[in-house]
C-alpha cells in the first residue's frame, strides 16, 4: 500500500525485529505495541505492563522490549485497559518514552483511560484514537463503513487516528479505500504528526 501507515508491533515474539524492519524498508512508521494488563487479566504479550508493577524506569523487561522493535518512534498500548486506568503503570512507560523522544498513541481501549492524560503530564507529546476500531467485526464491508466513518471523523475533527489490525478482511478493505481518501478530501499521515 503507497501511503502512510504506522505500523505498531508487539515486543519479544520470534519475529519482531523482522517485521520492524521490513516495515521501515517499505515506508511506514513503526511503533512498540506495548503490552500491557487487561481488566479480564488476559496474557497481552510477552514481558507486559502490570499495574501493580513499580520497577524503575530502567528495568532490563522494558529495554527488552524496545530493543526488540528496532526503528520505533513511538509506543501505542495493546490491551492494556486495566493499565491505561492507572496513573503508576504509564509513568514508567512515560520515562522511557521521553528518554528516547518517542510519542505515545493511546490506543483507548477503555472509555476510563487516563494514558493520553499521563503522557501529556509527564512531557510526552501524545495523541489517542478517536474513532472506532476498523475491525470489530471482520468483515470487508464493515470495515469500509469504519473506514468512511474515520473520514468523515478526520473531516469534523480536523484530525483522526483509526487502529485496525492485520486481519486479511482488513487488509483488503485498506487495499480497497485508502487510494481514494485524498479524492474524499482527506490526507493520510503517519501517526506521530498527530501528537500534540
Amino acid at each position: 500500500m503507497q501511503c502512510p501507515l504506522t505500523i505498531s508491533i508487539l515486543p519479544n515474539h520470534e519475529h519482531s525485529k523482522e517485521i520492524a524492519e521490513e516495515a521501515l524498508q517499505r515506508g511506514y512508521q513503526v511503533m512498540l505495541h506495548l503490552p500491557m494488563q487487561s481488566v479480564a487479566k488476559r496474557i497481552a504479550g510477552k514481558g507486559r505492563v502490570e499495574t501493580w508493577d513499580d520497577r524503575p524506569a530502567s528495568s532490563n523487561d522494558g529495554w527488552r522490549m524496545i530493543e526488540s522493535v528496532p526503528n520505533a518512534v513511538g509506543v501505542n498500548n495493546h490491551q492494556g485497559s486495566q493499565g491505561d486506568i492507572r496513573r503508576g503503570s504509564h509513568g514508567r512507560v512515560n520515562a522511557r518514552a521521553a528518554k528516547l523522544g518517542f510519542v505515545y498513541v493511546d490506543s483507548r481501549t477503555t472509555a476510563a483511560t487516563v494514558a493520553f492524560d499521563a503522557a501529556k503530564r509527564d512531557g510526552v507529546p501524545a495523541a489517542f484514537r478517536n474513532v472506532p476500531f476498523l475491525d470489530d467485526v471482520q468483515d470487508a464491508a464493515a470495515i469500509r463503513k469504519q473506514l468512511e466513518f474515520a473520514l468523515r471523523g478526520a473531516k469534523e475533527k480536523k484530525a483522526a487516528i483509526a487502529i485496525g489490525h492485520p486481519h486479511p478482511e482488513t487488509l483488503k478493505a485498506l487495499r480497497e479505500f485508502l487510494p481514494t481518501a485524498r479524492a474524499k478530501g482527506v490526507r493520510l499521515v503517519f501517526a506521530s504528526e498527530l501528537v500534540h
